[in-house]
């Protein structure tokens, strides 16, 4: 490994692990964002930091010089992937990088719909070694955005009827991003992510009501319904 991991949304809930999961390893780490200043409030003394923005073309440069490898995630705001997040990749490859770590969401391989397709079939048709992690559902999701719901009206307001969810924590994600980024055997592999557990949201609800000690309802609403909330 010749130059430094490059690492995507480096403040986000699966970047910041992946930083410090890849510190922890002695890997020599790039940290990218929008707003470099936060990036070296955050990372300055571990990690180089540099402005990364995916609809900004003159920013890729800059990020890719000299970088071995790369681990990359889809902010939610890129839905356009073609000339954002494929058009990185292009550079990555211009740039030399020599594998991609993916982390890119369950059933993303056979799901046409999700802008995440669209970006694994462009790696998958790129010259650099690739590696796909498609997590489930975050844990993290309950604090940060289902976060304002259970804190003002106690319930969790979601469309996933009686669905069970093997929630996972981003650290792990992270952990094997790490690993996937560090050690060989990993190449053109993709790897299917998920907790220990499935659980229902009736059963996350009544583990927030004992937690927190105020009783947490969970309420299905409809696909309509939900949109309408947001």
């Amino acid at each position: 490994m010749n130059g430094p991991i490059l690492v995507v949304g480096a403040t986000g809930n699966v970047g910041r692990y992946v930083v410090a999961f890849l510190r922890g390893r002695g890997v020599a780490v790039r940290a990218s964002g929008l707003d470099r200043s936060s990036l070296i409030g955050r990372f300055g003394d571990v990690a180089d930091c540099v402005a990364l923005d995916f609809t900004d073309p003159t920013t890729f440069a800059p990020a890719l010089e000299g970088v071995s490898k790369v681990f990359l995630i889809r902010p939610p705001a890129v839905a356009r992937v073609g000339n954002t997040i494929n058009s990185f990749i292009d550079a990555a490859q211009d740039h030399r990088v020599d594998h991609i770590v993916f982390s890119s969401v369950a059933g993303a391989d056979t799901n046409k719909v999700v802008p995440h397709h669209r970006i694994e079939t462009h790696l998958q048709g790129s010259k650099m070694a690739w590696t796909m992690l498609r997590p489930g559902f975050f844990a993290q999701n309950i604090g940060t955005a289902y976060h304002r719901d259970i804190v003002a009206n106690n319930r969790i307001y979601l469309p996933a009827g009686r669905g069970r969810v093997a929630f996972i924590d981003t650290r792990d994600i992270a952990e094997v991003a790490a690993v996937a980024l560090t050690e060989e055997g990993h190449e053109g592999r993709g790897y299917h992510l998920t907790g220990p557990e499935a659980v229902s949201f009736n059963h996350v609800a009544r583990l927030l009501s004992e937690t927190i000690g105020r009783t947490i309802s969970y309420e299905p609403s409809s696909i309509l319904g939900y949109l309408r909330h947001l």
